[in-house]
Order: C-alpha cells, then structure tokens, then sequence
C-alpha cells in the first residue's frame, strides 16, 4: 500500500551530529532533502525542560533521534517531553530512536531492594505515546520484553565485521575474537562467526562493583591478533586489564571493538596509556573533543544503518534484513 506521509525526523540535543548525519543519508536514499523538523528545545532557569515544534505534524510518521547517554536524565526527560509534544500535535505514529539505551544495565535485580530501572524506562517511554523504538545493542536483550509495544534492536557486529575485514584484509587467518566476560560470549560469537574466526573469553572475579580482582583467559591466543568485542566501554578499567592479560598469554596485538563509548571519568586517559592497539566505538553516544583527540580511538558511523532501517519501518519493510552481510555492504560502500 503506497504511503500517505513522509518520515520526519526530530532531534533532542543528545547526539545532534549523529541526527544530521542520519538525515543526509536518507535523503541520498529518498532523492528528496529530509531534514531535521524545527523545533525549540531549552531549559528554564531551574533546568526544567521546556519544548516547542515549529511544523506541522499533524498526521505525520515521526522519528525522534534521541540516545539517553550522559547526562542520561536530562537526555531521558527530553525524549519523553518531545514526545508527549507530538502526540497532542496529532502526529499519526511516533517512533523513538535511541541508538544508546541508558539504564539498560539496570535490567534485574541485583541485589535485595534495588529497582530494575530498565523496566521502569520502557514503562515511562510506552506511556509518553511513543508506539515503537528503535534502537542498537540493548545491553540485556530481555529488555525488549520489558516493552508493550514493537522493539527493533539493531546490532553493531555486522558493521564491525565488515570494518575489520577492511582493516585486517589478509591478516584475518591471524584474528582471535575475545569476549570481556562471560555474559559476552553471544556477542563475541556472533563476531567471530561473521569473520570465521576462533573465539576465547577473558573470565572475571570481581571483589565489588566496578573493581576487578582477578582474570583468566580461555583459550591459547598465542600469537594472535586479538579482538575484544563488548556492547559498553564506561569507565575502561576492565577493558584495559584484559588487554594487558592478553598480551601477557602471548597476542601479539590488541585491538576492542565496542558499540557503545560511555567513556566517563578516567576512561580516555586510560586508553590513550593502554597496550590497546586500537579502541574502536560507534558514534551512537556524541564523542568528546577528548575522545576524537585520542589517537587510538577510532569511530565508525551507524547513520547509513539507522537510516535504512528508519525507511524500513516507515515502508512496511524488514529490519532484520539490515543484519545480513549482502544488504549491509551497499549502504557502507565507501566508508568503511
């Protein structure tokens, strides 16, 4: 059935660049300029959060762009505000696209009296009137259940798969895929089965939260280019230690490749010391100055995915044809 309305797209100020970038690629796609609605969104004195549309969204498919990284209440509020903006404008379906899903981490209960605030998020988003949510690398892909309404969760390995074949072509006989821990290893996996090659895990103790006690690697990486894969790099003390035990077991290089940078507190610093070849993030969180200074990190861009699979949805078509090799390697065609 031939569509009625355009996609339009929305943008809070989480990840602006990130948003553009979208925009651009789909009107490559469309051959008719797509670009950002205007809007206003500020702050009161008090830092209350106040929103204005300046279009007409009546009737209109909306996508808003907004990713509920750091500061990750302030980003939250303004996805719900924006939203609660088009629905009493009568916007005829509105799509929230969070490429980084804060609060994700929070998904069970860890310990007695303590909240699943994952669950509590997808409770505040169905009830703003955002009707579908579109997003990448949820940290816990039960998350999707905790949603009433359609969940797309897009994955980072496919773009990282074709990057490393880039980076790595006639090395990749040398390649060792290595999961951070052992709740990683599906996605480790899912990697290394796009490139073929071996997986090893890094196994972890932890004495408390945020502090690593010891750590043992699975698997002989001896003379191997090593690929740690992770959906979140925070604060980078993990990583950073499992890039030395593995250069410690005998790999001759160490290079991660991580969906989402966090990146807070000592991270970049941390990073720029490490024995870590290269640290490779996707753009889903806005990056520093700090951080694009930082030699040995490098960035690959998800708006050719996101856009395709923005059109995908808005045309009745699928999404998860977005995770196959043969129609992800178009839209990257000469970026990556």
């Amino acid at each position: 059935m031939p569509q009625l309305v355009e996609p339009k797209l929305m943008s809070g100020n989480a990840n602006l660049p990130l948003a553009k970038s979208i925009a651009r690629r789909m009107s490559m796609h469309r051959g008719i300029n797509v670009d950002l609605v205007n809007a206003r969104i500020e702050r009161f004195n008090d830092q209350e959060i106040y929103v204005e549309v300046y279009e007409n969204v009546r009737g209109e498919d909306m996508f808003i762009i907004q990713p509920t990284s750091n500061p990750a209440n302030d980003n939250l509020m303004e996805l719900l505000i924006i939203a609660d903006a088009l629905k009493r404008s009568s916007a005829q379906r509105i799509t929230a696209v969070i490429p980084y899903f804060g609060y994700a981490r929070q998904d069970r209960r860890s310990r007695a009296r303590t909240p699943i605030s994952a669950k509590l998020v997808a409770n505040m988003i169905v009830e703003a009137g955002i009707e579908r949510v579109l997003t990448m690398d949820l940290h816990a892909a039960q998350i999707q259940g905790f949603f009433d309404i359609p969940v797309d969760n897009l994955y980072a390995s496919p773009v990282f798969a074709l990057d490393i074949k880039n980076q790595f072509k006639g090395k990749l006989n040398d390649i060792m895929v290595v999961s951070p821990d052992v709740g990683g290893v599906a996605r480790a996996r899912e990697l290394a089965k796009r490139i073929n090659a071996p997986l090893s895990i890094v196994d972890k103790r932890r004495e408390k939260a945020g502090e690593v006690a010891e750590m043992t690697v699975i698997g002989d990486v001896r003379g191997k280019k090593c690929i740690i894969v992770d959906d979140i790099c925070d604060t980078a003390g993990t990583l950073c230690k499992a890039a030395e035990v593995l250069i410690e077991a005998g790999a001759t290089e160490v290079h991660s490749y991580i969906s989402h940078g966090v990146l807070s507190g000592p991270a970049v610093e941390r990073i720029s010391k490490s024995v870590m070849k290269s640290l490779v993030i996707t753009d889903s969180i806005e990056a520093t100055e700090a951080v694009k200074k930082t030699k040995n990190i490098r960035i690959v861009p998800t708006a050719p995915v996101f856009a395709q699979a923005i059109l995908n949805i808005w045309n009745g078509t699928s999404v998860s044809s977005l995770f196959d090799h043969e129609t992800l390697e178009p839209i990257y065609e000469g970026i990556l």
